[in-house]
């Protein structure tokens, strides 16, 4: 098994140190435009790594980890899923998951899958919410909420998002929404805990809606100071950290189980590019194993099992906890 890795941010090295630690591993194919940073990664991962000088393709690679900056993933996988290689973005751009998505009809007459969103959030979130509405007669609702950047390219399309239109599913249509409106006070695990958030432009209702037909309403929001929010039209007024502090996701399902109105929250905490880095390269060994729920161009709610998947995921460090309230009838 050999997969790829294009793009050597904070999120695409942590992937390709999974990857790399990954028994049957025999290969890890490294791409970034700076030379240099694909040098220290593979000298940090040792021999199993090596650096190509272009997108890795089918000759190579049994799958590809898209890891790169938003915006650059659509082109880049339409390339791979031509030659029938698996492709795993991490981008949490709405732009690029909806293009990502409309390559579904070529993945499926190559036999192969292109796994959109497979981060933190989206990604882990997606995982929790299919888990948690499987205990639901109905759902009728389903609410993301993260706190945390990867690293510099991941804080670039927060700050964008929170400056653009956010979108939201409710009662069967799409609502538009101001990116920075809504603040609503979200609980995350320890150490994060609390912390206002608000709306922005995400992706977790396209990918929620697609993988649980007749949900009533699904929303994203993303923690914010104030000053976030008031600068979030302006280009960023300082250089991000070159890995983001601990992060936390939040997704919290209601519906209706025996007759009662009920709400199940999960949640996670970690540096977020472990956590999305993590993700990514489980799915990809999935992927290039082909051992993933089906063909076609999906998020990891359509993709995978999800107590299996939590469970190989907590053996990698990364774990989820619930919080299980009840709601009057």
């Amino acid at each position: 098994m050999r997969i790829g890795v294009v793009g050597l941010g904070a999120v695409g090295a942590r992937a390709a140190r999974q990857l790399a630690s990954t028994a049957g591993m025999e290969g890890v194919v490294l791409f970034a435009p700076q030379l240099d940073r694909a040098r220290e990664v593979a000298a940090s991962l040792g021999p199993v790594a090596t650096i190509a000088s272009s997108p890795p393709g089918a000759a190579e690679v049994d799958a590809v980890v898209l890891a790169g900056p938003a915006g650059e993933h659509a082109d880049t996988a339409r390339a791979l899923v031509a030659a029938g290689v698996a492709v795993v973005s991490t981008s949490d751009s709405v732009g690029d998951v909806r293009a990502l998505l409309d390559l579904g009809p070529l993945a499926e007459a190559r036999s192969t899958v292109v796994a959109v969103g497979a981060g933190f959030s989206p990604g882990l979130t997606c995982v929790l919410a299919r888990h948690g509405a499987a205990l639901f007669d109905r759902v009728d609702e389903i609410h993301v909420a993260k706190s945390g950047t990867g690293g510099p390219a991941c804080a670039r399309q927060h700050h964008r998002a929170l400056g653009d239109v956010a979108i939201d599913w409710r009662d069967g249509g799409w609502q538009q929404r101001a990116g920075g409106s809504g603040r609503e006070l979200c609980w995350f695990p320890d150490p994060v805990g609390p912390a206002d958030c608000y709306r922005a432009s995400l992706p977790d209702a396209v990918l929620l809606t697609n993988a649980l037909p007749g949900v009533g309403r699904v929303t994203a929001r993303v923690a914010a100071n104030r000053r976030d929010r008031l600068t979030a039209w302006l280009p960023m007024l300082r250089p991000p950290h070159p890995e983001g502090a601990s992060g936390a996701v939040r997704v919290e399902i209601r519906g209706q189980r025996d007759g009662r109105s009920e709400v199940v929250v999960y949640g996670a905490m970690d540096r977020p590019a472990v956590a999305a880095g993590a993700v990514a390269a489980l799915v990809a060994v999935r992927a290039a194993n082909r051992n993933l729920e089906r063909t076609g161009a999906a998020g990891l709610a359509e993709l995978v099992d999800p107590v299996s998947f939590l469970t190989d995921l907590a053996g990698r460090g990364v774990k989820a906890a619930v919080f299980d309230g009840r709601q009057a009838a």
